[in-house]
């Protein structure tokens, strides 16, 4: 059925049967509610919808959490009533909402509250502010954590902290900074509470660095075992359930002011199922996420995965729950001996004997339950021993059907990913050596880091690939910088790392991140793409992803986020159309202050509110204003004029 051929009559008929196709298929049927013409119809943009039917269009129309229609204003207008919300977007751009095919959102969610992000900040000197001021406000017995999603080469000075800065911005709060996984800092106030001492034994595969004296001075290095930080970071205190709950309401807010709409949880180390999954799911049976989440089960301790794997494919199937929050399968660790830490500043690691041994058993009981998964593997030479496995699989259960995957792959040669495609898998990619490259080239040098990861041979070959981030301990968040780094090529810090006939077009990037990340939760023709029947999923941006200088894609947010047919985030003009969040909780966390991803200073690419923040005497009222705001504020005042961007946003102790 085309828009033409929809008439006012053909769309109430089609509201209530919902009897609409995508990829060739007719979608799952689902109950419509008691309306019968659009809750929500959007109007005067420029929609990318990434639907090969009508790739572009002005507006769009929403019912039950579905797309109904997509085409001209004057079409779509015609199927409204004086009940249907419309917005006018003043010829905003509009994409399918992004899908981050892999990222540690559950486990973020818990503890984005306990942490000071540096994600997008581009001084050390404005960091250690940050610290410095987060250290006075924290109270005993909570740490500050800088827990990821930040490199020194994004900043200024190209260096990362010293322990001596970072004692004499805290010197009695305990803090820990975690830099991507090779390594933390703990200030002299941690290494009393975790109790590191010269008599502490070094850990495995680590490093405690020690003093002339033996005793620790606070730095822990991954060799390349990354265990030891997550190890360490777990002492640290929890937010209580209560918090907990505000935390995760206040990330994915984060998330979705960032056009995020959907994601791929790919567990995590130490995060414990079902306990910690308890409040994602409670947030789900409330009605209350604002993204999709498909989930992947991790196993819990290292000799005992298959145990975790019986007990898992034992209570439930892949798919199980909801269009908001379903069960994907297993990993992206299978076995602990088969992982291989991406640390680029030590020599790759070699794999023990056992992996194998220990893998098979875990992926023939999977496939045989019908259970797909997702496989974390940095290196071609673990990828080449994991393949010989899946083969061996293969020729006794088929898993050419089940949707598996692997995630990462930056040194996978072409010989792997024929392997790969001949048995039906698919890569999971995330912009790791943005955060990386630096290290990378380095330790491999420049040629070698233009093939790492090949994403274009692996299009050129018909692969499913999805994109991600990888937060949010090692990676930032936000999905800007990854669409950036395929299009530019460039690390954070500028490092240009692809030749030019390496890179994607914008359009293939973006593609990426939605239409083709459906695939790996095989939800294609549901999610990423914006057509009737459809998710109404999508993102308006405050900038055209698609003319916008080349620098600047990295900057882009949403000021109107849509999930399921729903309003989720609205910035500047659109912020009074979001549903309110609740306060910050508890009042001393860091995201009262500085929020989350750190928009560019001040004379390069507009305001950074979160910079003047620290700076303000009534800092928590102006943050919690500025976070909504600032867009619209940055939009009528001159980038180098704080005193007047703070006078628009109604500040009392900066004007």
């Amino acid at each position: 059925m085309t828009f033409n051929q929809l008439d006012r009559r053909g769309f109430l008929r089609s509201a209530s049967a919902f009897g609409l196709t995508a990829m060739g298929g007719p979608l799952p049927a689902y109950a419509a509610g008691t309306r019968s013409t659009p809750d929500l119809i959007l109007k005067n943009g420029r929609i990318t919808t990434l639907d090969v039917a009508t790739p572009e269009a002005t507006a769009i129309a929403m019912l039950d959490g579905k797309i109904v229609a997509v085409g001209s204003d004057a079409e779509v207008a015609q199927l409204g009533d004086a009940t249907s919300r419309v917005v006018d977007l003043q010829r905003a751009r509009v994409i399918p909402g992004l899908i981050d095919s892999h990222t540690h959102v559950i486990r973020g969610g818990l503890n984005y509250n306990l942490e000071l992000r540096w994600d997008g900040v581009r001084s050390l000197r404005t960091a250690l502010e940050m610290l410095r001021a987060q250290a006075r406000d924290t109270p005993p017995p909570q740490w500050v954590r800088v827990v990821g999603g930040w490199s020194e080469m994004q900043f200024e000075e190209k260096r990362m902290p010293t322990l001596k800065e970072i004692n004499e911005a805290a010197p009695d709060t305990p803090v820990f900074v975690l830099n991507l996984y090779n390594q933390a800092f703990l200030n002299r106030a941690a290494l009393r509470v975790v109790g590191y001492t010269r008599d502490t034994p070094q850990p495995p595969g680590a490093i405690i660095e020690r003093d002339a004296r033996g005793e620790p001075t606070g730095l822990l290095l991954a060799e390349p075992n990354a265990f030891v930080l997550y190890n360490t970071l777990a002492k640290g205190p929890r937010l209580n359930p209560e918090d907990q709950v505000n935390s995760t309401l206040h990330f994915m807010r984060e998330e979705n002011r960032l056009g995020v709409t959907s994601v791929g949880d790919a567990g995590g180390g130490f995060q414990s199922y079902p306990e910690d999954y308890g409040v994602i799911e409670q947030l789900g049976r409330e009605g209350r996420l604002t993204l999709r989440i498909a989930y992947n089960l991790f196993p819990q301790k290292a000799k005992s995965e298959l145990d975790d794997m019986r007990r898992w494919v034992a209570s439930g199937r892949p798919g199980d729950g909801s269009d908001m929050y379903r069960l994907n399968g297993a990993g992206e660790m299978l076995a602990f001996s088969a992982a291989d830490f991406e640390d680029f500043m030590v020599p790759r690691p070699e794999m023990p004997a056992d992996m194998e041994a220990d893998l098979e058993g875990i992926v023939r009981f999977l496939a045989g339950n019908g259970w797909p998964w997702r496989m974390h593997a940095t290196y071609e030479q673990t990828i080449t021993r994991a393949l010989d496995v899946f083969e061996k699989v293969h020729r006794d259960i088929p898993i050419d059907r089940l949707g598996w995957l692997f995630d990462h792959c930056e040194t996978v040669t072409p010989a792997s990913l024929e392997r790969i495609k001949k048995l039906g898998g698919g890569v999971a990619i995330q912009n790791r050596m943005s955060m990386q490259g630096d290290y990378f080239v380095r330790r491999y040098g420049l040629a070698a880091a233009a093939q790492t990861p090949p994403v274009k041979r692996m299009l050129e070959m018909g692969l499913p690939v999805a994109l991600g981030t990888d937060a949010t301990r090692v990676n930032s968040y936000n999905p800007w910088q990854a669409l950036y780094w395929l299009v530019s090529g460039r690390s954070i810090g500028g490092t240009e790392l692809y030749p030019e006939d390496r890179r994607l077009s914008r359009m293939a990037a973006l593609r990426l991140m939605t239409a083709d990340g459906a695939w790996f939760s095989r939800e294609s023709g549901l999610k990423g793409v914006l057509r009737p029947g459809a998710y109404a999923d999508l993102a308006v941006l405050d900038r055209d992803y698609f003319t916008v200088a080349q620098d600047q894609i990295q900057d882009i947010v949403s000021v109107l986020t849509v999930v399921a047919g729903k309003i989720v985030y609205g910035g500047g003009r659109y912020a009074p159309l979001a549903p309110p969040i609740p306060p910050v909780s508890p009042t001393w966390s860091p995201v009262r202050k500085y929020g989350g991803y750190s928009a560019r200073a001040p004379g390069r690419q507009g305001h950074n509110a979160r910079a003047y923040a620290a700076m303000c005497d009534c800092n928590s009222r102006c943050m919690v204003h500025a976070h909504d705001h600032f867009q619209a504020a940055a939009a009528t005042v001159p980038a180098a004029d704080p005193r007047a961007f703070w006078g628009a946003l109604g500040c009392s102790c900066n004007v």
